[in-house]
């Protein structure tokens, strides 16, 4: 995907449950998304092998490091991966805990947040059911699993489930925002990014009315400007804003 890919559909799985009737969602919106998207031109200039062999980034020890009681919770689709690489890339440590849906089959959501992982400062992880959320880390939500945030005592957890697909996805960004909305109130941000699609507005919404600050990425900077217009038709939108000032955004809450 970072070579220009605007999406993945995942090839069959035998044995699982209601496969043809979620495939059929999942592939038509694949195509819906593709059709939109404004693909932005690759350089095969660079060996990718030589640019995280060069930027690997020395990790702190974060269980030493206190649980933040600030939360960033970012959704995103189509187009994501870019715009969520060039967010994390830029964050250093000190950073509020961040967790994140990115509309992605399973499989590859481990593999994109090791590939973060590996040029950020930052820790980017795939989520595990009962981990905590800790200061300068993001955590991406497994594929085909949705990912919840509880308060327990003074601490942000992740829960990590199954369940019925949320706006045609699952993971669903709706279900990350409601879930934040209730466990983190006033002290969560909310980012909707580029993708096709409604998921997250009314999550974005409930964010909003629970005293969150919310931000829609800007429809220039977007892949395809789906799900930030639709959180802003509905009223769940403080700011809108390019990409490149979202950075700060994350980095300074």
């Amino acid at each position: 995907m970072k070579l220009g890919a605007v999406d993945i559909i995942e090839k069959p799985k035998v044995g699982l449950k209601n496969f043809l009737e979620e495939s059929e969602i999942l592939f038509i919106d694949s195509v819906r998304a593709a059709s939109n998207a404004r693909v932005k031109t690759h350089s095969f200039q660079n060996d990718d092998s030589k640019f995280f062999e060069n930027h690997k980034q020395p990790k702190t020890d974060f269980s030493k490091i206190d649980t933040t009681d600030k939360l960033i919770a970012i959704g995103t689709s189509t187009g994501g991966t870019q715009a969520l690489e060039f967010i994390l890339t830029q964050l250093n440590i000190h950073c509020p805990g961040i967790v994140i849906v990115q509309h992605m089959p399973e499989k590859f959501t481990e593999a994109f947040a090791n590939r973060l992982n590996q040029v950020c400062k930052i820790q980017v992880k795939e989520a595990k059911d009962g981990d905590r959320v800790q200061l300068g880390s993001a955590y991406i939500a497994p594929g085909n699993k949705h990912m919840e945030i509880y308060l327990s005592g003074a601490q942000f957890h992740i829960r990590v489930l199954d369940g019925p697909l949320v706006n045609r996805h699952r993971p669903s960004v709706d279900t990350l925002f409601h879930s934040v909305a209730k466990a983190a109130g006033k002290n969560a941000k909310g980012i909707i990014m580029t993708g096709m699609g409604n998921d997250g507005a009314n999550g974005l919404l409930k964010m909003k009315q629970s005293g969150a600050h919310t931000i829609a990425q800007d429809e220039a900077s977007c892949v395809v400007f789906g799900m930030p217009k639709e959180a802003i038709l509905k009223g769940a939108v403080n700011t809108i804003l390019p990409l490149s000032k979202i950075v700060g955004e994350v980095q300074y809450f």
